[in-house]
């Protein structure tokens, strides 16, 4: 009996949801029609022009956030695997020469 009842006022509810929708259609048909690109801000250019890094390598202040972004993040990874390289380029050395005296 309580499924029946709710059931019901959930149709009911969608009945009287349908009928405000279809009543402000008329009204919001033209503001559907205007095109709006929210916060798309890629025609709203403020300040200088961002440039490829490859144009112009000597100023990182010029360079399109994205290439930022990537030169510093594999200017970094470069740091660390050359210093990881350079910390431990002989504690492999000495365990291949010993397994190649015991042979």
């Amino acid at each position: 009996m309580a499924a029946r009842i709710a059931a019901a006022a959930a149709v009911v509810r969608q009945a009287v949801t349908l009928s405000r929708i279809s009543a402000q259609q008329p009204s919001n048909q033209a503001a559907h029609l205007i095109h709006r690109r929210g916060l798309a801000g890629a025609a709203d250019h403020h300040g200088p022009p961002k440039v490829n890094f490859w144009q112009d390598p000597m100023n990182p202040a010029k360079w399109k956030e994205e290439h930022f972004v990537i030169v510093s993040l594999s200017g970094w990874g470069l740091l660390f695997f050359g210093g990881y390289k350079f910390f431990t380029r002989g504690k492999g050395k000495k365990e291949e020469k010993v397994a190649e005296a015991s042979h």
